[in-house]
């Protein structure tokens, strides 16, 4: 039982890594390289909730010390955001995240977007960065 026990308690401790870390940054590169967007979405919205995780777990670190359980809720949490069966940090995202996101302005509407994309081809409209990076002419040609 000892050696059963031993090599149990070393594939929990590799589950952590390889479902949270490994996986999910295997996945995003070949989402990267897929010509598809949906898998993109997945794995961005992934990444932007195991990062407020993180955050979380740092804020509240001394009380889910006290939580014997913690690691495997977290564990499970995580297995379903990152499994493709469930896909459930783009669930999250378009269910939670991009609601707040959108409440506190954080994020344009597709139409507001539109209507700026549109002003700006009108001539009405002018991209203020783009005319504060672009440079005069004869600037610098001394270099």
């Amino acid at each position: 039982m000892g050696k059963l026990w031993t090599v149990l308690s070393q594939v929990h401790s590799l589950a952590g890594p390889v479902m949270m870390l490994l996986y999910p940054l295997y996945a995003s590169v070949v989402a990267i390289e897929s010509t598809t967007k949906i898998d993109d979405e997945q794995w961005l919205a992934y990444w932007i909730l195991y990062s407020f995780l993180t955050l979380m777990e740092m804020v509240l670190q001394s009380i889910l010390q006290w939580i014997p359980i913690w690691y495997d809720v977290k564990l499970i949490f995580v297995a379903w955001l990152v499994l493709p069966q469930f896909k459930g940090a783009a669930f999250l995202y378009e269910r939670f995240v991009r609601e707040q996101i959108k409440k506190y302005g954080l994020l344009r509407d597709k139409d507001q977007e539109h209507h700026h994309s549109k002003s700006s081809r009108n001539g009405k409209g002018k991209n203020k960065f783009v005319h504060f990076v672009s440079t005069k002419k004869g600037e610098h040609e001394a270099y």
